[in-house]
């Protein structure tokens, strides 16, 4: 006789981590596909690849209509250490926040602070290349610790807080750290976890939840390139 596990007609979500997973390996592949690219293509202009000309966010670029730097910056790391802090602190935050959210939520609020971070750098150093995850983690702490403070939990007195002020501490104090990215990814994180964390009791529609986070993704992006109208 055989004996089948009864189906009980509801599909669960196994793995918790699904957009934060998916986000970490697109920025370790693109990584590793623009090290065999600089590899397979050597020289540099001023110590920039071609591929991170390519990739990377700077206003004169925008200008010329190529939009899509925007989200594309946000996977371009310059090196090693770049990127692998970034993953790190993100696959942390990950762990935490995006089971509370829900995979969908979680990719909103990411994609918002990405814009959000691109927006920052383009208003403090429109010149410079810039690139990294930096603005999109940034905001999802910022996101995270509202939720916190929303709850009447004091964000100082946990890990969290501490990690938010030394990676401040860091960004004010390391030169060539993009400080509009990562306070522009800062505050659009900090806007949307008003919205995805909100208290039971403020019952807010359920809708506010997935539009805020478009809107303020979209309010971004219309800063960013403004200045390109």
């Amino acid at each position: 006789m055989q004996q089948r596990v009864r189906y009980s007609g509801r599909r669960r979500n196994l793995n918790p981590y699904t957009a934060s997973n998916a986000i970490i390996a697109v920025n370790l592949g693109l990584f590793v596909w623009g090290f065999v690219l600089d590899a397979m293509h050597p020289g540099t202009l001023n110590g920039i690849s071609q591929y991170q000309i390519d990739m990377g966010l700077a206003r004169e670029f925008l200008n010329a209509g190529e939009w899509y730097r925007l989200v594309s910056s946000g996977f371009l790391h310059f090196g090693l250490l770049h990127v692998g802090m970034n993953m790190f602190l993100l696959y942390q935050l990950s762990r935490m926040l995006e089971p509370t959210l829900g995979s969908v939520k979680f990719t909103l609020v990411y994609f918002a602070s990405l814009l959000g971070g691109a927006a920052g750098a383009l208003i403090l150093s429109p010149n410079a290349l810039t690139g990294g995850a930096s603005g999109a983690v940034f905001g999802i702490m910022a996101a995270a610790i509202v939720g916190m403070r929303q709850r009447g939990v004091n964000p100082l007195q946990t890990g969290l807080g501490l990690t938010f002020l030394i990676n401040i501490g860091l960004t004010l104090a390391i030169p060539n750290i993009s400080v509009g990215g990562h306070f522009g990814g800062a505050l659009a994180g900090a806007a949307c976890g008003v919205f995805v964390l909100a208290p039971a009791q403020w019952r807010l529609p359920r809708w506010t939840e997935f539009v805020m986070p478009i809107a303020i993704g979209v309010v971004a992006a219309a800063i960013a390139v403004t200045p390109s109208l």
